[in-house]
Formats: structure tokens, C-alpha cells, sequence
């Protein structure tokens, strides 16, 4: 499997267990996770393991985009303590992909200790497993040369959007309730620039992404190259902000950590935003292209002027 900054060839499933946490950022728990091969545009997919009565609807979150994208083989690899529970959600799984024509090349579930295939016999499937590790596998060896990072679990990196330094949320907070809205072209050249985020600078951006004008200007902005730096400056600015502040930032990082192909952080983001505004358009919009899978190469295309998806 190829990201946009290193390539991956699993060849047993330790390869494929390894390979997961790489993908998304964090390592799984109670999850499903989808792998998939021979699309139009590449992509993995995560959902939280359903309960009973909500497998079929996670199907069809899984389902629906790799229809549109034309997958041709999917993998999945469940992440539970519960053996009964994996077993049924990968039988739905199986059945569902292989009447929709997609080929179900394998299937693991693993524990964060032992894991055993889904495909094989039942005595093996409900047998003991196979220990395994992959703290020092060469993926993740291999994340970090190319920049990517991972992160224990997703509710860490959810912890980065609240991990404000000491004291500077009140400071913030104060700034901005004695902040001048800086105009679009301020906004503009702080961007660009990467001035400092000093509770001061925080504070003014704040107040001043709330008009319309500043959020396209802020969307003028973002782009893929540059998507990456984007992410560090929104990040810093939704974990200092107000709870009555944050809806605006934390939908811009969105975007931007859809940009760079993080969609861990994506879908973070995008609930953090809608903790502040349950209703907010820019997040509901990363939110269907999350769900639909649209790849971050599409954004020149969307974000061009009279474009149905400009936000």
C-alpha cells in the first residue's frame, strides 16, 4: 500500500498489523478497519465496532465508498477482545462485500497481544492466536523517517485539541473579548507568514474567522503543500480557544488534516468543532468527504470559485 510519503508490502500478518496504526495515526481499539486494493483512489477506512443491532449500518459506511471508488479487494482487520463479537461482524462483512462483487482477501482479528484469522477453520479461529509484537516493526521505523507520526489512541490526539500550555486559555480568552477584528488581509499575511500564535495574535484571529470574508480568505489560503504547517497553526489555535470560539478553527483544522491525509485528526477536529456548533457547514463538509472517501487531490478542483462543493 502506497501513501503519499512511503510505501508498505505486507507479506504476513504482523506486516498487516504494523501496517494499520501507520495509516491512521494511532493504534485501534474496538475497531473495524478497512484495506483496500485495485480502487480508482486508494484509501483505508475505520469505524468503531457495532453493536448488535447497528452492524448493518456500519456495513453501509463501509460499503458505500468502496462501491464508488470501484475497490477490487478489501482486508479487514478487527481489533477486539471479544472473539464472538468479531466473528459475527466479520460474517456480515464477508457476506456483504462478496454480493457487492469485492473480493475479501483476508481478515485478522487482534487483541494488542495475540491475533487469529477469520478466514481459517472455526477450531482455528477460536484457538489460542498467534502472539505478536509490532512496537519495533520496520513500518513504524519507517513513519518516522517519512514524518509520520503515531499516537497511542485516537482519544490522544482528540487530548491534542484540548493541551493548551498553562495559563494561556484564560489569556486567550481575555484577548479576545478585548480584540478589534483584524481585517481579511491581516488574517491573510498572519497565514502567510506563520506569525507567532501569541495569546495576543490568538485571541485576534478568534474573533476574526467568525466573518465570512475571513473564512474564505482562510480557505483562499490552505492548500496541499502547505497543509501540513496549516495543521500546526490551527491545532495551536483550537487548544487555546473558548468553547464559544472554537467552532471555526477547529473546522478549518479539519480541512486542513484532510488535506495532509489525516483523517484521525480530521474527524477529531470536526467533533470538536461541533461540540461548539452542532451544525457548522465546513465541518459537515469534511465530514462527507471523510465519509466518501474523496481524496485529498481533489481540492484544487473544489475549491476553485463557483465550484457546488467551495465551502
Amino acid at each position: 500500500m502506497t501513501t503519499s510519503e512511503m510505501t508498505m508490502r505486507a507479506r504476513c500478518p504482523e506486516d498487516v498489523l504494523a501496517m494499520v496504526p501507520v495509516l491512521l495515526g494511532f493504534t485501534p481499539t474496538d475497531s473495524i478497519t478497512m484495506l483496500t486494493f485495485g480502487a480508482r483512489h486508494s484509501f483505508h477506512a475505520r469505524v468503531d465496532l457495532p453493536g448488535r443491532d447497528d452492524l448493518e449500518e456500519v456495513i453501509d459506511v463501509l460499503l458505500a465508498p468502496a462501491l464508488q471508488h470501484r475497490v477490487r479487494q478489501v482486508v479487514f482487520v478487527l481489533h477486539s477482545d471479544d472473539g464472538g463479537l468479531a466473528e459475527r461482524c466479520f460474517r456480515g462483512l464477508l457476506r456483504a462485500f462478496e454480493e457487492a462483487g469485492i473480493d475479501v482477501a483476508d481478515g485478522l482479528r487482534a487483541d494488542g497481544r495475540r491475533w487469529w484469522p477469520l478466514l481459517g477453520p472455526t477450531r482455528v479461529r477460536r484457538g489460542i492466536g498467534t502472539a505478536y509484537d509490532v512496537s519495533s516493526h520496520p513500518f513504524l521505523t519507517q513513519a518516522v523517517f517519512a514524518g509520520r507520526v503515531t499516537v497511542g489512541t485516537r482519544e490522544d490526539i482528540a487530548a491534542t485539541l484540548s493541551a493548551a500550555e498553562p495559563g494561556h486559555r484564560a489569556q486567550v480568552a481575555a484577548a479576545a473579548a478585548a480584540a478589534t477584528p483584524g481585517d481579511p488581509d491581516w488574517l491573510r499575511e498572519a497565514i502567510a507568514s506563520g506569525t507567532a500564535l501569541t495569546p495576543d495574535v490568538v485571541g485576534r484571529v478568534l474573533v476574526t474567522v467568525r466573518s465570512a470574508a475571513a473564512r474564505e480568505v482562510v480557505l483562499e489560503t490552505l492548500n496541499r503543500p502547505d497543509a501540513a504547517r496549516a495543521v500546526q497553526w490551527w491545532t495551536h489555535a483550537v487548544a487555546h480557544a473558548p468553547d464559544d470560539l472554537a467552532a471555526t478553527p477547529a473546522a478549518i483544522l479539519a480541512l486542513a488534516a484532510w488535506l495532509v491525509g489525516n483523517g484521525a485528526l480530521a474527524w477529531c477536529a470536526v467533533d470538536r468543532c461541533r461540540r461548539s456548533d452542532p451544525s457548522h457547514p465546513l465541518a459537515d463538509l469534511v465530514a462527507d468527504l471523510l465519509n466518501r472517501a474523496v481524496p485529498p487531490s481533489v481540492w484544487e478542483e473544489m475549491s476553485r470559485p463557483g465550484s457546488d462543493d467551495a465551502a
